[in-house]
């Protein structure tokens, strides 16, 4: 067996899990005390208590329009991982709803169905995968409009839903416990993903620092600033690449950069805030 074909078997091995998880976080913790966790299960979970429809299957029924329309936006590889993570999730929630709830309070259920949620979220993104919803709509946004920020979009997205929940179930306090389980959720992938939630920059030295700076450039649409360096060790000078990219770019970057140069040495470290074309732009008066 390839070490392509073992690398992309333990992906959909690690993509399976993570998907589970979430079905498990969604239908044990989060349906069953009438909260969302944002996204399509936060809308699917209206129709279930509305006209008695699986939630998982809503979801699904959802997510069809949407691949269809994204299979022109968005990677191939993640096309494929999407749809598999959507339909692992969509199964596993409709048979995890056959179980009795593990809790009926809502704050045990906001909290712990926060942090299952988030856990599977995370193991799913760490291989470059999507359970359809949010992720999803946020490729196809991007993809016609890059200045916008992929938290901007699911957070302005999970708020709606969370307000249609509100709406519908009447109880304001359903959006409180649903905004902490959003909150759990995100903070899980935070830690498990990539550790916070700041902007990353990563430095790459690499023999081949032109080929990798000009994937980039092209795949994940970042601007590369080179930095001359020498290597004490070796007495050679060097071109060191330093990119700054959002948390969700990190991992694609890193396969970008290891398709090239298998030896490239890479440091990924957070950077607390950044101003300018891309991130944050702001008026500073001094």
């Amino acid at each position: 067996m390839g070490k392509k074909v073992k690398k992309y078997i333990i992906e959909l091995i690690q993509l399976f899990i993570g998907s589970l998880l979430m079905a498990m976080g969604v239908a044990l913790f989060l349906v069953p005390n009438k909260l969302s966790s944002g996204g399509f299960s936060g809308i699917a979970t209206i129709f279930y208590y509305l006209l008695n429809w699986k939630v998982g299957t809503v979801i699904f029924i959802l997510n069809v329009p949407l691949f269809i329309f994204a299979y022109f936006k968005i990677g191939k590889d993640f096309f494929i991982k999407s749809i598999i993570g959507t339909i692992i999730l969509s199964i596993g929630i409709d048979l995890f709803e056959m179980i009795q709830p593990l809790t009926t309070d809502r704050f045990l259920g906001c909290i712990f169905g926060g942090i299952i949620n988030g856990i599977g979220n995370s193991l799913v993104l760490r291989v470059n995968g999507s359970t359809g919803g949010t992720e999803v709509v946020t490729g196809i946004i991007r993809a016609y409009n890059k200045k916008l920020r992929t938290s901007s979009i699911i957070g302005i997205f999970d708020i709606a839903v969370v307000a249609l929940n509100v709406i519908f179930f009447k109880q304001f306090e359903i959006g409180l416990y649903s905004a902490i389980a959003i909150y759990m959720s995100t903070k899980m992938v935070d830690l498990i993903f990539e550790g916070t939630n700041f902007t990353k920059m990563i430095f790459i030295i690499s023999n081949k620092s032109e080929e990798i700076s000009n994937k980039i450039e092209k795949e994940i649409e970042r601007g590369i600033t080179g930095i001359y360096s020498k290597g004490m060790y070796t007495n050679k000078d060097k071109m060191m690449l330093l990119c700054v990219a959002s948390r969700n770019e990190v991992i694609k970057i890193r396969q970008i950069i290891y398709k090239v140069d298998s030896n490239a040495f890479i440091i990924i470290s957070n950077a607390r805030e950044v101003f300018g074309q891309g991130f944050k732009e702001e008026e500073i008066i001094s």
